[in-house]
């Protein structure tokens, strides 16, 4: 609840006040508290953020004395004036309460004008400093609060320094930067038909606004919907009084991270520029130096930073991100947050902080996003490939990636739309360029640091990164790029490294990733704690090979239909489906069985001691038969071009069949055990090819109680459905028992992915031991879209306009879906309280679904061999929500 208070100096703060002060706010006073040198300021509220957006109707005047009030107290402090012959200069950052590094504004410098440009340069004898500071605010302020694009003052940069032949701005003297100031004005005068404002008051307020603004920019709204952070939080203010990196050799920026970020090794990582301001790091304008090196030219305050890193890492117990300022030989500290890191580096922190009891295991396990793990399953490239770089940057985010070159973000995030794979190269990334990170597979850039703005988006993303490629120059306007003066043309394929940082021409081969001693531990861990069993989605002997090495405590769902998809088994499935009758249609089943038998031994030899649910043939017979429209197409032809009869005539037979078989819903149609009723005779010789291949398994040594065959009838939706289909399972068992002389454990259940099956799942229980819900299905069937059509068409509308607040094919929907799911669990076991309960849709291996399965009681979730890892470490921690 509000008490009417906006506005809170850093001395009446701490990191406990997160959500009000947000991250950057809340930890500047928490630093000021343990007595870490900060510069002085204050934050205005995310309340105040929120009050600003809702009402729209700009600052309201308690907030403005709120900030007058606090503005003064900073007077005080510094001893100097706002706008004074002994200016306070103060900058004014944004502070989400989730750190979204880059996507909202900053402004430094503020309160120079013509006028206190002179008093600073009187005050600190230096002219040429005092002229940069201005071209900097200036130049920062017309972008973020004028809204005049940056490019109209970097080309002017760009010329002075081509005309002085110098590399970087640091080099320009005091007339280029007088000269530079005149054409800024100038250019703000032309793009806005106004003078830059004067006062620094107006300039304080105008600032605070654009920052509030920055909470909806596009790119912050895209950067909030990838990492899913909640719209309503806004943003604080924080304001504080500027200290300088730009007065000299003495002085400097940088930025750093008590551990590597990109692979955890638990070393101060970071870089600095002397003689420059914070955005020179970040911004990638300049190729900043290691932090290491600051030991040689600033050996005393090296030795501070160092201390007040250890300090900060013991104080939070978490890898910190933090900005520093050196004036004149003094060090202060501008930030701290919990550094945002690759998976490996992720995994490796949290087992290292736990090995030196920073930590609990249970602390580990709640720091590591599952959904980050997904990073560490990226292939690399094969390091036998015969590939010679062509260029190299800076490894600045580990992964291997291939694709062609596109030099703008908006037509990266189009040519993926169409399903094209693409690199994003640029000089540098800005906030702005968010959709197209987001839709390329990797990024490259000619300039740029380690803690770059494309670095640290692209760790956060895990996609690979080479950042400060100086072997590479890119004409934007020409469309090409040259790598050591050889010419490519944008649209070019290349290959990047963001683990060594080469640079490659063409697609390199790629390999499977490998895991570490730190991974297997995280897991090890995970499985200690968790109580939901993990199984995998697997169709294939391989598939059930990768799910064990995976992890996987069983197989939730064999999908015997791919098994009918190979090309050597299609002719015969056809075969099948033409049939005229049972006698034809048994043969050709026959001529299967064998292949089904070949594969149900290979699937369960890798399960053996873990259970396997096979589902029976789901899906519409037309499926394995072509295309109508191309049979069709390919009739015409014969019969235009008076082809060969005998070939006319299959294809003729071919279409009337398809045509007989086509439905105007077949998601709804003819499928699932309705298939299996009506020709029960393909359910029979599946049943007897699973049955046959564990008794090979036996008689080759493994154990019966060893081989767990769980049997699933689909699209199951009335009782009598499922006792038909359990009576068919059990006469054709009991055939195999008496031909073997000997029987085998088995049991026999269904899949939940009807709503009229879980409002009846009481009558459903009576005939099946376990239920194993198919949350695809049940999704689509409940919602009434279909998935296919609703994620090309409306459900993109429907997210934006926050119809709903996740895609319910990603994340389970527990209002409706949920609901239903809750209601077959508690019918269900009120008939069979040994009812075995689990899931094998895909939302099996999202992290905020397994936290409602585990919540509702289900025993299982199983996912694709890849999500296992997710799923595993999800697991454990819903046991903590």
């Amino acid at each position: 609840m509000n008490s009417g208070k906006y506005v809170y100096p850093f001395e009446q703060g701490d990191k406990s006040m997160k959500s009000l002060l947000g991250g950057k706010g809340a930890n500047l006073a928490e630093m000021t508290g343990i007595g870490l040198p900060v510069p002085p300021g204050f934050i205005i509220t995310t309340e105040a953020c929120n009050k600003y957006l809702e009402k729209d109707e700009g600052l309201w005047p308690e907030l403005t004395e709120e900030i007058l009030d606090n503005l003064k107290l900073l007077e005080d402090e510094t001893g100097r004036g706002f706008g004074s012959e002994e200016p306070l200069l103060i900058s004014v950052r944004s502070g989400a309460v989730i750190s979204m590094p880059g996507m909202m504004d900053t402004v430094l410098n503020l309160g120079l004008n013509q006028s206190t440009v002179e008093s600073l340069a009187r005050e600190t004898g230096d002219r040429r400093f005092a002229l940069d500071c201005y071209r900097r605010f200036i130049q920062m302020f017309a972008d973020v609060v004028l809204n005049v694009k940056h490019y109209n003052f970097e080309n002017i940069l760009t010329e002075t320094r081509k005309r002085n032949k110098v590399r970087t701005d640091a080099e320009l003297g005091e007339s280029d930067l007088e000269k530079i100031v005149e054409d800024f004005l100038d250019i703000v005068r032309k793009e806005t038909g106004n003078d830059f404002p004067q006062d620094p008051q107006t300039q304080l307020f105008l600032a605070v606004e654009a920052v509030f603004k920055s909470w909806n920019t596009p790119r912050a709204v895209v950067y909030r919907k990838a990492n899913r952070i909640p719209d309503n939080l806004g943003t604080a203010v924080n304001i504080q009084a500027m200290v300088f990196g730009n007065l000299g050799e003495d002085s400097g920026t940088g930025v750093a991270f008590t551990r590597n970020p990109s692979t955890g090794e638990p070393k101060l990582y970071g870089e600095y520029l002397l003689n420059a301001q914070g955005e020179d790091v970040v911004a990638g304008t300049r190729t900043p130096r290691p932090l290491e090196e600051l030991e040689n030219d600033l050996p005393e305050v090296y030795r501070q930073f160092v201390d007040a890193c250890e300090t900060l890492e013991k104080h939070y117990r978490n890898i910190q991100d933090i900005e520093f300022t050196i004036e004149r030989g003094r060090l202060y500290m501008l930030q701290t947050r919990t550094g945002k890191t690759t998976a490996s580096a992720a995994v490796r922190i949290g087992v290292d902080m736990v090995r030196e009891e920073l930590i609990s295991k249970t602390e580990a396990l709640q720091r590591i996003d599952p959904e980050q793990l997904e990073h560490l399953l990226h292939c690399r490239f094969d390091p036998g490939a015969d590939m010679e770089p062509i260029g190299s940057g800076l490894p600045a985010s580990p992964g291997a990636a291939s694709g062609k070159v596109v030099f703008d973000a908006d037509r990266a995030e189009e040519m993926a739309r169409q399903g094209e794979k693409v690199i994003l190269v640029r000089p540098e990334t800005t906030p702005d360029d968010i959709h197209g990170i987001i839709a390329a597979e990797g990024i490259l850039t000619s300039r740029g640091g380690m803690t770059s703005h494309a670095a640290v988006v692209a760790r956060g993303m895990g996609k690979p990164c080479v950042c400060g490629c100086d072997d590479l120059k890119i004409e934007l306007g020409r469309g090409l790029f040259y790598v050591n003066d050889v010419e490519y043309s944008e649209g070019e394929i290349i290959s990047i490294d963001g683990t060594s940082g080469k640079v490659y021409l063409g697609a390199g081969p790629l390999i499977e990733p490998q895991f570490s001693e730190e991974f297997y531990q995280i897991m090890s861990w995970s499985d200690e704690i968790r109580r939901l069993k993990v199984r995998a989605n697997a169709d294939t002997p391989d598939d059930a090979r990768r799910a064990v090495e995976m992890g996987a405590q069983g197989i939730g769902l064999c999908r015997t239909e791919h098994m009918f998809m190979a090309a050597d088994r299609i002719p015969v499935v056809r075969k099948m489906i033409l049939a005229s009758n049972l006698e034809e249609r048994e043969a050709v089943l026959d001529e299967l069985m064998p292949m089904q038998q070949e594969d149900f031994k290979g699937i369960l030899k890798e399960m053996v001691g873990k259970p396997v649910t096979v589902r029976l043939l789901d899906p519409p017979l037309h499926e394995f038969l072509p295309d109508k429209e191309e049979l069709m197409l390919e009739v015409d032809r014969l019969q235009r071009e008076n082809g060969d009869s005998s070939e006319l005539r299959e294809k003729e037979t071919l279409l009337k069949k398809v045509q007989s078989l086509s439905e105007y819903n077949p998601m709804l149609g003819h499928r699932g055990c309705r298939l299996g009723l009506v020709y029960p005779e393909i359910y029979r010789m599946q049943v007897r090819a699973l049955l046959l291949a564990a008794y090979e398994l036996l008689d080759e040594g493994v154990a019966a109680e060893q081989l767990q065959p769980e049997i699933m009838i689909p699209l199951v939706g009335h009782r009598e459905e499922m006792e038909q289909m359990k009576k068919l399972v059990d006469d054709t068992a009991s055939e195999v028992f008496a031909e073997q002389d000997r029987q085998l454990p088995y049991l026999v259940g269904t899949m939940i992915e009807l709503p009229r099956a879980c409002l009846v799942a009481d009558q459903l229980a009576g005939s099946a031991s376990f239920f194993s819900f198919g949350t695809n299905d049940l999704t689509q069937t409940t919602l009434g879209y279909s998935r296919d059509d609703s994620e090309g068409k409306f459900l993109p509308f429907y997210l934006q306009q926050k119809v709903l607040k996740v895609n319910p094919f990603v994340e389970i929907d527990r209002e409706g879906v949920g609901r239903l799911i809750e209601i077959a669990i508690e019918k269900g076991r009120s008939v069979n309280s040994n009812l075995k309960i689990g899931i094998c849709g895909e939302h099996g291996g999202d992290p905020a679904s397994i936290e409602f399965f585990h919540a509702v009681g289900l025993e299982y979730v199983s996912c694709s061999p890849y999500r296992l890892p997710i799923a595993r470490l999800a697991a454990a921690r819903a046991t903590f929500s």
